[in-house]
């Protein structure tokens, strides 16, 4: 009985760990290229997550962009800022362990260039 407890215990342990954590968010810090505008960029991402969502940990990814409306320059060149998140760390793993060979690493450069990037947890 005492084992079976324990067991429970474990596994009831496992499980609030689980809901407790938070989603990956990966933040990227941008600039257009040049004969880029924001709607052939919008288009752009659209077609990059459509080829990311092929990628081992990428079906339930999603994507923003969010472009400046009234922020301080930073010194970088940040025109944009591209937000991925997945539903959990695993499929973050995932994702990035079978990124480099994908066609949408492929795609990258085509319509903007990244600078700097940050992985953040979101708790909700």
């Amino acid at each position: 009985m005492k084992k079976l407890i324990a067991a429970a215990v474990a596994v009831l342990s496992l499980t609030a760990m689980q809901a407790m954590a938070g989603s990956p968010v990966h933040i990227w810090k941008c600039q257009m290229n040049d004969e880029m505008g924001e709607e052939e960029l919008l288009e752009y991402s659209k077609t990059w997550q459509k080829a990311a969502s092929k990628v081992k940990g990428g079906k339930d990814m999603k994507s923003q962009i969010y472009f400046p409306v009234a922020a301080a320059a930073d010194g970088t060149g940040t025109d944009l800022l591209y937000i991925s998140s997945w539903p959990d760390f695993t499929d973050y793993g995932k994702f990035w362990d079978a990124y480099p060979e994908s066609d949408a690493a492929a795609m990258e450069g085509e319509a903007m260039t990244c600078h700097g990037s940050a992985l953040w947890e979101a708790m909700n």
